[in-house]
């Protein structure tokens, strides 16, 4: 019995050294940052200097003064609005990849087009949306042309909607993809068979391939909020003043301000706004799944 013990645990070093790499680089890169940005959010303010602390100042005052909770929750509102749009846009695409084309090499090319976007840099395409919405932009010169209007309007630019417009852009092939795997998966004999019971097309969606293809939407839909919420780059070229979100107040204050405290207070609260919304985004999934048996 003590040769089969010992014998078990060297079997099971391997296994042990296997994992021993990538618990620890996890362990390094994420359980330790996040921990010292923790404990420096609890720390106060001499300038130029922090002095190691242990109080609630940061935190109240990120939820007292209007500059703070006013950005998060516009940072969220745009990033609600981004997550609607690339849904309603990215599902119907998603759908008219799998049921619509039959062809096996036309619906992976325009897979592909959807995708390859994501391998061009976040920055050109984001700039791009600033040339198409500017004054000398491809837009303005569209609706001078067609005689709609006779000098260029900055409405487009600079405003909380450009950067909707642009971050739906970005963000929608996050949706496409895990929607696309979704409704490839469903079993093709379940919607056969409500056909076979006379249900309309359109109750067949509603009762089968909705349903079953909510996992797709949840996974999808939670990653673009994710992405959106954090986003810095779309505020600062085409959001204006009126766009800031809580990714440039964090890049602000440590950077300019040099307020470290504050700013692992303000990350602190966004990271825990993140994880709740990824442990309800897995409990509406298990929830699905369970109702779908």
């Amino acid at each position: 019995m003590r040769g089969k013990s010992v014998l078990a645990r060297r079997s099971a070093l391997p296994v042990l050294g296997l994992f021993a790499l990538p618990v620890g680089w996890a362990f390094l890169l994420l359980i330790v940052p996040y921990g010292i940005m923790v404990a420096i959010s609890f720390w106060t303010r001499q300038f130029p200097l922090f002095v190691p602390d242990f109080q609630f100042g940061n935190y109240l005052q990120l939820f007292s003064d209007p500059q703070y909770y006013t950005v998060i929750l516009r940072t969220a509102k745009i990033a609600a609005l981004v997550t609607l749009a690339a849904t309603c846009l990215g599902y119907p695409l998603a759908y008219y990849l799998v049921f619509v084309i039959k062809t096996e090499r036309l619906r992976a090319l325009l897979y592909m087009l959807v995708i390859v976007p994501l391998w061009v840099s976040y920055l050109l395409r984001t700039y791009t949306w600033k040339t198409i919405l500017g004054t000398d932009g491809a837009l303005n010169s569209a609706l001078k042309w067609l005689g709609v209007i006779d000098q260029p309007i900055s409405l487009f630019l600079y405003n909380q909607w450009s950067m909707v417009i642009t971050l739906t852009y970005i963000f929608i092939p996050f949706v496409v993809m895990p929607v696309f795997a979704a409704l490839e998966n469903i079993p093709r004999n379940l919607i056969e068979a409500s056909e076979d019971l006379g249900v309309r097309p359109f109750g067949t969606f509603l009762r089968v391939i909705l349903p079953l293809s909510a996992g797709g939407v949840i996974s999808g839909a939670t990653v673009t909020f994710c992405l959106a919420f954090g986003d810095f780059v779309a505020p600062v070229l085409v959001g204006g003043p009126d766009g800031t979100m809580v990714a440039n107040l964090l890049q602000s204050q440590f950077g300019a301000a040099l307020n470290w405290p504050l700013g692992s207070a303000l990350a602190t609260v966004v990271l825990l706004i993140v994880m709740a919304l990824l442990w309800l985004s897995a409990r509406l999934d298990r929830a699905g799944r369970v109702a779908l048996g």
